[in-house]
């Protein structure tokens, strides 16, 4: 579980899930020079990122101690883009709790989730499956 604390950090990002779109999160944040702490549940998946030489703590992005463990309370915004919109829902639910002024933006596969991640306080949410079929379906008109 978390053995690591980043509270001491400030103005980073928190990214919670490290699947396709976390992993993409990390490299656009690293190309933009900015702080992370990556929140993975999977152990496989937490040994690879303490491989690369990422901030990493293995456990539930739905934690408050987790969230505290990766510096929330000082953090400038949290992606929270695991593959489960209920988790995404809490995570937000508890990021949003912890940190009135964060910045938050999250996935969600689900239109009824997505209103209940508004409610929740998520600032910015994109529905990857519903803008990867907008795309295909503009580009099969062409």
């Amino acid at each position: 579980m978390a053995d690591k604390k980043f509270s001491g950090i400030s103005g980073h990002v928190i990214v919670c899930g490290y699947g396709i779109v976390g992993s993409k999160v990390v490299s656009s944040l690293i190309e933009h020079n900015i702080g992370f702490v990556i929140i993975e549940n999977d152990p496989n998946i937490v040994k690879v990122i303490e491989e690369l030489g990422y901030n990493v703590i293995q456990g539930d992005a739905t934690s408050s101690r987790i969230l505290k463990s990766a510096g929330v309370a000082s953090a400038k915004a949290i992606a929270v883009v695991m593959d489960n919109d209920a988790k995404n829902l809490f995570a937000v639910l508890t990021a949003r709790d912890l940190n009135k002024k964060i910045f938050i933006a999250t996935r969600s596969n689900d239109d009824f989730i997505r209103e209940k991640l508004v409610d929740a306080g998520a600032d910015f949410i994109v529905m990857p499956q519903k803008t990867a079929s907008i795309e295909i379906v503009d580009e099969l008109m062409r």
